[in-house]
């Protein structure tokens, strides 16, 4: 009997081993997985990707920083406002079950109008009164807790995809690949914040909201409508951080925090640009998106986060305004 129960684990590994040497006697190769240059590569483009979505939605939150000093942390509720309203009208049983696109627009629509209304509603009349930068901090903390429970009450805690472009196959890169609608997601992305950048270089209101930013009391005295060209970024940062929500949802899916998840992703991209530079929160935020998926290579994906900010402090430890920051005196 006690023989027995030794034969029996050495005829299991025989019948497991019989195959792998069958194959290699008759000269056939075994499955491999894909190679680390191939891994490389598909790390690579999920990071350009991963970085153009957090651009778009950090760059709003730069140019608030920049023309009133103002950290926006209620920013990440934005983002999912956007993705969630975007839901509603596409998906939601309760919904019109409009085309994604329309609705895409739509959310964009409700975002950069929900920027205004805060703008308009809430941080003007605080900045009439003279509150300070500590404590209309403060009051965003508190906006963001108002804003994510709002979206848990009529939302929900389920995850959820929208109803187009959910499953797809790849398109071979070479040894990498990726869906159709990642590249057209990476692309719009690219797209849209080059159109960013030509309006702050090529248009009126652009070259206004420059000015503010560089000098707010230079730009008030030079014939320059402060509080307009405020309001005109509180909403291009709503409607950015809602199309950014949007894509997110798309190429991920749909959570009631998804917003606050990202938020240290896009402050970790505008501080490493520099703050309060918008072409900075571009540059910031791509890189903060690669160094997240290339660290999957070598580590545990739930740790891509943390290298992620661990390359922003090496940064910052060298250049303390950030890639494209300018150098200020204190004091």
């Amino acid at each position: 009997m006690r023989y027995q129960r030794m034969l029996v684990p050495a005829l299991a590994l025989v019948l497991v081993m019989v195959p792998t040497i069958s194959a290699r006697a008759q000269g056939e190769e075994l499955p491999r997985g894909p190679s680390f240059a191939a891994r490389a590569l598909q790390a690579l483009i999920d990071g350009i990707q991963f970085g153009v979505i957090i651009a778009i939605t950090s760059v709003g939150l730069s140019l608030i920083f920049g023309t009133i000093h103002l950290i926006n942390f209620a920013h990440g509720e934005f983002v999912t406002i956007g993705a969630t309203v975007a839901f509603f009208l596409n998906a939601s049983a309760a919904g019109p079950g409009w085309h994604l696109i329309p609705a895409a627009l739509a959310a964009v629509a409700f975002g950069a109008l929900l920027g205004g209304a805060v703008d308009r509603g809430l941080w003007r009349p605080l900045r009439a009164r003279g509150t300070g930068l500590i404590n209309m901090f403060i009051v965003t903390i508190g906006l963001s807790l108002l804003l994510r429970h709002v979206v848990l009450v009529l939302y929900g805690t389920r995850p959820a995809s929208y109803a187009q472009y959910d499953i797809q196959s790849a398109i071979g890169l070479g040894p990498a690949g990726i869906t159709p609608r990642d590249l057209t997601v990476t692309v719009l992305a690219v797209l849209v914040l080059l159109g960013i950048a030509a309006l702050l270089q090529k248009t009126r209101i652009g070259t206004a909201v420059r000015a503010v930013s560089a000098n707010r009391d230079l730009a008030e005295a030079s014939g320059i409508d402060v509080q307009r060209v405020v309001l005109f970024v509180w909403m291009l940062a709503g409607g950015l951080a809602a199309l950014g929500g949007v894509f997110f949802g798309l190429v991920e899916i749909v959570t009631w925090d998804m917003g606050f998840k990202l938020l240290l992703l896009m402050f970790a991209g505008v501080i490493l640009g520099g703050l309060g530079s918008a072409y900075g929160a571009m540059v910031g935020s791509l890189v903060i998106g690669i160094v997240a998926q290339m660290s999957t290579l070598w580590f545990p994906v739930d740790l891509q986060y943390a290298w992620a900010l661990l390359v922003l402090i090496l940064v910052l430890l060298v250049r303390p305004q950030g890639i494209l920051g300018r150098a200020e005196r204190i004091g």
